[in-house]
């Protein structure tokens, strides 16, 4: 039985990730860990949680990473950004696997971090930014099973990346047209109190934000520029436009995607067979990627509170242009669930267990 610690337990990731765990056959949570509820009852803060955990465990402690490293082999770091980053050592890694779905190890570029994630002062162990694998399941599984500290990806950035990683990986697109329109559940804002969060302020409205500075577009760039190289793109970075809006429902992502296909050598252009083929070559035999069928599209309720991302696409021959669309629970698969099926990886254990929920339409 898997040992498991929870940090920001009492987030809206945490406490997902504590619910998936209820039903995991080989993991059991240990350590329930937040600042703000330290000393009252895990089952007391999410009510629904009552008659299902033990009750040694059902108490809230305060965090201390090095006391769960005795105590858990996984810990799970649910926590604001620069959190993990000020306290993570070589030695709490020698006794226990991290995964960490703050931003702290996600971006190889220091600089690129401190650009994007202003006002965090980081004084880490850059050793520690190399070593940290970014969680992406499907596109990283190898590394992750070598893995120790795992970087696990945004929400916006797991449905941006998957809906267009076999294109770039292919070559089918000129990555630098790439424009993702994409739309989440307020969940995605997290917990804490805001007042553009309110129930007043977000329903019946939509709205864009962080518009051309959103902190998951270096994330995208970097992860599909990765693909562009091992398609033997040049080195030059990708730069895209990524636009998130705010939509009045408690959880999801929605992300439409547009780019221009790249002409073949005969002049043609890429067509909905070598597309479609190009899915299937990534995401043929993903037990969590579901690619829909010529003309149907993805639609949030279809995986919600599920692992699965769903992806859709068409080519415009008029255009020249593909258009892509994923969606994906911002809260499962794109958080606390990648977080565990990350788990399951590291510790050899089949990707589907304690993650296998229908969609709760």
């Amino acid at each position: 039985m898997i040992k498991v610690g929870i940090l920001g337990a009492t987030g809206y990731a945490g406490a997902e990730i504590a619910r998936i765990l209820i039903s995991h056959p080989d993991a059991e949570t240990v350590f329930y860990g937040s600042r703000t509820y330290a000393g009252q009852r895990f089952s007391e803060v999410f009510p629904y949680f009552r008659g299902l955990i033990d009750e040694k465990y059902d108490v809230l402690r305060e965090p201390a990473l090095d006391v769960m490293a005795e105590e858990c082999d996984v810990i799970f770091t649910a926590t604001p950004q620069g959190y993990l980053s000020s306290c993570l050592s070589k030695e709490i890694l020698s006794k226990t696997k991290v995964i960490d779905l703050s931003a702290d190890y996600r971006l190889k570029d220091i600089e690129v971090y401190k650009k994007w994630y202003p006002g965090i002062d980081r004084d880490d162990d850059p050793s520690l930014l190399s070593e940290a694998v970014y969680g992406l399941c499907e596109i990283n599984r190898e590394e992750i099973k070598k893995a120790r500290l795992i970087a696990n990806p945004g929400c916006f950035t797991t449905c941006s990346i998957l809906t267009a990683y076999p294109l770039v990986a292919e070559g089918l697109i000129d990555e630098d047209t790439l424009i993702v329109d994409a739309k989440s559940g307020t969940s995605g804002a997290g917990r804490s109190a805001k007042v553009q969060n309110l129930f007043c302020e977000v329903n019946e409205s939509v709205k864009p934000y962080g518009v051309t500075t959103h902190r998951h577009t270096p994330e995208i760039e970097e992860q599909l520029g990765y693909a562009k190289r091992n398609a033997g793109g040049d080195g030059d970075p990708i730069l895209i436009n990524f636009t998130p809006h705010l939509i009045p429902m408690h959880r999801g992502i929605l992300a439409t995607e547009y780019a221009s296909l790249k002409a073949l050598p005969d002049g043609t252009y890429p067509d909905e067979t070598m597309i479609r083929a190009a899915y299937e070559k990534y995401y043929g035999t993903e037990r969590f990627i579901r690619l829909l069928p010529k003309g149907s599209w993805p639609e949030t309720r279809f995986t919600a509170r599920s692992e699965f991302t769903d992806i859709g696409f068409t080519v415009d021959e008029r255009t020249k242009r593909v258009v892509m669309a994923g969606a994906l629970d911002n809260l499962v698969k794109g958080a606390a669930g990648q977080a565990v099926q990350n788990m399951n990886i590291m510790f050899a254990l089949p990707e589907e267990e304690g993650l296998l929920q229908v969609a709760a339409f």
